[in-house]
């Protein structure tokens, strides 16, 4: 005869239920947590992405207006730190950047957050320019992209003067600001800029040796040095691969093509161009004309320049599948980059604690003003400020931002509104 099992103890079922909660419940209290700090970076970097306008250097005003004075993410220094690093690998420096940020917030998983967001608004609006590309001809595109340059005059005129208070306050940083600013009106190129950068570091190490230094801002970099090693071998090794010469089209063949154009340019940016346009053009798979087509939208358009392959690999005919043609070329052009970055990061923190280096950065992070404050002289001054009704809007643009504290996402289209007005008259 079976016997008649016996009722479930309620209260050894209850605790057998806090035990198990009481086991895993850090775990999940820090996943939780992770998922919250990388949906937090990817909404600003979304945000970001749709309301930075201007191009690269643009792009590193806004990220000292947001994650400085508004969000306290990082300090002026760190931020200095970041642009030196991405103006010395090889990549798009300001999505170099926002990737960094979004790694000190939120580990790994922030980064590419960061990088999704600031990137996916403007690779959209690319993959469907490639389908509309005669949209933006004529005299009112033109004049809507010249009031966006405007504003970019302001946004990065905003950020030397918020720099400069913070990173050259004295009289030998605004000596080497100004000197590097010289330097590189004189000769510009993003190899002038590596040179400005070591020889600031070099000069830094002769003034600053003995300078009081404040404790280093400690940097969260989440990432081990095992996967810095293996991002730092995986670049390598696609760039050899990408450089074995191999004819026609094929997902391959613009895979290694587009990242070739993006692990060989320093500097990122409007600096790509060339090499994108040899990329493309001189084999055949695109006409000069759709190519320049691309390249007006690119300007016009928020977010990162790199995000103009997303519109070539789409536009390539004959193509099986422009939207997985423009994916691969998009991704491949960015990956570079971003694995420079990860290889990097892993040992920043501990080669910045070091005597010498702190010294140098004293100097490094003045040279970036400099740096910034030619790329506002030449060239967005010099390609924007045409009449005295383009220095009074960048005038007024300025004044909105540093003053009124307008936000930028409201400066924006209020300034590129009335130069689109005034281009009728």
């Amino acid at each position: 005869m079976k016997k008649p099992t016996s009722a479930p103890d309620p209260a050894l079922a209850e605790e057998q239920v806090a035990s198990f909660i009481a086991k895993f419940t850090p775990e999940m209290a820090a996943l939780i947590n992770s998922l919250r700090s990388t949906l937090e970076v990817f909404l600003v970097f979304l945000r970001l992405g749709c309301t930075s306008f201007g191009g690269p250097i643009a792009h590193l005003g806004y990220y000292q207006k947001e994650f400085i004075t508004r969000r306290r993410w990082c300090s002026q220094e760190t931020l200095a730190e970041l642009i030196a690093l991405a103006q010395s690998l090889p990549g798009p420096a300001s999505s170099q950047v926002a990737f960094a940020l979004g790694i000190l917030r939120a580990g790994l998983p922030g980064g590419l957050a960061a990088f999704a967001g600031f990137t996916l608004p403007s690779a959209l609006l690319m993959f469907a320019f490639a389908a509309t590309h005669a949209a933006l001809n004529g005299t009112l595109a033109l004049a809507l992209l010249h009031g966006l340059a405007l504003v970019a005059v302001a946004v990065v005129a905003q950020a030397v003067l918020s720099m400069q208070r913070s990173l050259a306050p004295d009289l030998k940083r605004i000596l080497i600001a100004a000197v590097a600013a010289a330097i590189l009106l004189k000769f510009p190129g993003p190899f002038t800029t590596l040179a400005v950068i070591a020889l600031a570091a070099t000069i830094g190490q002769l003034l600053f040796r003995n300078h009081p230094h404040a404790n280093a801002e400690i940097l969260p970099i989440q990432i081990p040095r095992s996967i810095g090693l293996a991002a730092g071998i995986l670049f390598s090794l696609l760039l050899a691969a990408s450089l074995v010469p191999v004819s026609g089209l094929s997902a391959a063949t613009l895979a290694a093509a587009f990242y070739r154009s993006g692990a060989l340019v320093f500097g990122g940016g409007h600096v790509v161009l060339p090499l994108l346009e040899s990329t493309v053009v001189a084999p055949g798979w695109l006409p000069q004309s759709t190519f320049l087509a691309g390249y007006g939208a690119a300007q016009a358009l928020p977010g990162p320049v790199f995000a103009l392959a997303a519109y070539l690999g789409s536009a390539i005919r004959p193509s099986p599948n422009p939207l997985l043609y423009g994916t691969i070329a998009l991704l491949a052009l960015f990956l570079p980059g971003l694995l420079a970055v990860t290889a990097v990061l892993p040992w920043w923190s501990r080669l910045r604690a070091n005597p010498l280096i702190r010294a140098a950065l004293h100097a490094v992070n003045a040279s970036v003003v400099g740096i910034l404050l030619a790329a506002l002289i030449q060239p967005l001054c010099m390609a924007t400020l045409h009449s005295p009704a383009d220095v009074a809007l960048a005038l007024a643009a300025l004044a909105l931002l540093v003053f009124a504290k307008a936000p930028a996402w409201l400066v924006v289209p209020l300034i590129a509104a009335i130069a689109l007005v005034a281009s009728r008259f």
